[in-house]
């Protein structure tokens, strides 16, 4: 299907508008669903015999990598005193903490305590270990129902690795719910942020179309004026002046969102991005954002690779300006107390219900809670955990 077919298909089918419902749980106090894969760290920050501090919605998890390259995932404290793991030592394929050097194996199991005599008392099991695994440069950790994570597949991106195209990775930290950001990429109207970066585009929405677990839009980007930054023509295809039309087509698939371009006469994407918004903390109000903005390599060799500076503090400028938006509306609902939005974008209702209706609620934890391991699973409930 060329992406013109595309483009037609998604205008004609019409959503399933649906109106705003008082009743309704507030987004903002949704938390994302912990039976998915969520990339929680760089694969390159995480060094042979080396430990990693990260964290998935307030729980506080220890990455290491051993001396063969294993990496694993425990829940951050020491099973003796609560000290972070994440302070510990990694010796050969164990990980030993800090304080008393209580070693323990991947699982999380304790296998040495070096005080404790054989015979003597049993050592404790030890902590959670998350299910892990390592792929486009990204450590995945599974923060739900172990038993789900060997069924439940990670994002399949062809794009990555591909010779055709040049990968950019960004890791960066956004003060605000997640949600935030589905609806700030879906939602191309807010351009008018970006007309001092890539001048005055028109955004048309093609159409869109969704489901249970998606939503997917197609717009025609069209440049009407004002300066362009040649990082922006680039990405678009090469030679990209005033008057030019491009299709982008962006989908929130839970929990994951991608977006591609089009450029005008072309036949496959000038580019394509995959992202992940992976909140930090147990209120979910902090995020970590992900992206991979997979890039096609021009027909002048070279040219990528020299433009490559130059193109990544053009997305970084774009970037800073949407962060800037969204952080400024979580404080907005964090003075509020409530989500006063008056939303009028039927694609945007329809991304908070399918947000809304994936995700767990997020539960008051107790005063001095450190994780729902240390809290009797305050965070999530085990009931919830399990539910569609």
């Amino acid at each position: 299907m060329t992406e013109t077919d595309r483009a037609s298909a998604l205008a004609a089918q019409p959503a399933g508008h649906r109106d705003p419902d008082p009743a309704k749980a507030d987004l903002r106090r949704v938390g994302l669903h912990p039976d998915h894969w969520y990339p929680v760290a760089l694969s390159r920050r995480l060094r042979r015999e080396r430990v990693l501090a990260t964290a998935f919605a307030g729980e506080r998890i220890a990455l290491f990598r051993t001396r063969s390259g294993e990496v694993h995932a425990l829940e951050d404290r020491c099973a003796h005193r609560q000290v972070p793991l994440s302070m510990g030592v990694v010796e050969g394929e164990t990980l030993r903490c800090r304080y008393h050097a209580w070693a323990y194996r991947g699982d999380g199991r304790v296998s040495q305590i070096p005080y404790l005599a054989k015979g003597d008392r049993r050592p404790p099991r030890g902590v959670r270990g998350y299910p892990v695994r390592e792929a486009y440069g990204l450590v995945f950790v599974f923060p739900g129902d172990p038993q789900r994570a060997a069924a439940t597949p990670l994002p399949e991106l062809p794009a990555f690795g591909s010779p055709r195209y040049r990968t950019m990775t960004y890791s960066k930290t956004v003060r605000c719910h997640y949600s935030f950001m589905h609806e700030n990429l879906l939602d191309m109207n807010h351009q008018f942020l970006h007309r001092g970066v890539v001048g005055r585009l028109h955004p048309e929405l093609l159409g869109y179309r969704s489901d249970e677990r998606s939503v997917e839009a197609g717009y025609l980007f069209t440049h009407t004026g004002g300066r362009r930054s040649r990082s922006a023509g680039l990405l678009a295809s090469e030679g990209v002046g005033g008057g030019t039309a491009d299709v982008m087509t962006i989908r929130t698939e839970y929990p994951y969102q991608t977006l591609e371009l089009v450029p005008e006469n072309a036949d496959r994407p000038a580019f394509r991005l995959w992202a992940a918004y992976v909140p930090e903390d147990a209120e979910q109000r902090r995020c970590h954002a992900y992206g991979l903005l997979m890039i096609e390599k021009p027909r002048i060799p070279g040219l990528l690779h020299l433009a490559w500076p130059f193109v990544r503090r053009f997305t970084e400028r774009v970037f800073a300006e949407d962060r800037m938006a969204v952080e400024a509306e979580q404080r907005a609902w964090d003075e509020q107390g409530e989500d006063r939005n008056h939303e009028v974008f039927p694609l945007i209702l329809d991304v908070r219900e399918v947000l809304r209706a994936n995700g767990v609620p997020i539960e008051a934890r107790p005063a001095g809670c450190g994780g729902a391991s240390l809290c009797g699973g305050a965070r999530l409930s085990a009931g919830a955990q399990g539910q569609e």
